[in-house]
């Protein structure tokens, strides 16, 4: 079984638009972040790779969910076209690329592109992404490169909202 785990990132700051790409978190999204990887741990759903877009909200939630489950905030992985957008075609060629010796892989970003990603990946899925939503999915498949969309099970979904 392979399973990867969508995070959109945590609450930011809602100025900056000028400059999107350096949006900070706000201290509701620091703390959401601690909130749902503490939960994601209590799970044991802990990551074997985690990658990240650059930009500095999905990054610094990125360091938070690392922290807490235990992976080491060096060897997050940056993704600029995370940042920049993919298809759900793309991304699922990200995911089919993935080290075949990673069975838990962790992804964080943004929306829209990940809530498509979450609905397209899952056999059914009619929720929304709010921020720091994290969508934990499961494949039946030995090998990343058996990964299609729509055949994913969710195995676990956790909202900040959900947990307060």
């Amino acid at each position: 079984m392979k399973r990867v785990v969508i995070v959109r990132h945590a609450k930011a700051v809602p100025y900056g638009y000028d400059d999107d790409f350096n949006r900070d978190l706000k201290d509701r999204g620091k703390n959401d972040a601690a909130l749902v990887s503490k939960e994601l741990k209590k799970k044991g759903i802990v990551p074997g790779l985690m990658i990240s877009s650059p930009a500095k909200r999905a990054l610094k939630t990125a360091r938070i969910f690392a922290e807490n489950l235990g992976y080491e905030k060096n060897q997050i992985r940056e993704n600029k076209n995370i940042y920049d957008g993919l298809t759900t075609s793309e991304f699922l060629e990200l995911i089919q690329s993935l080290p075949e010796g990673t069975e838990t892989a962790f992804f964080f970003g943004h929306n829209p592109g990940f809530f498509y990603f979450v609905s397209n990946l899952l056999k059914h899925y009619n929720h929304d992404m709010p921020t720091c939503a994290s969508v934990a999915i499961d494949f039946d498949v030995e090998s990343w490169k058996m990964v299609e969309a729509r055949t994913g099970e969710m195995a676990a979904r956790l909202t900040p909202k959900m947990l307060k």
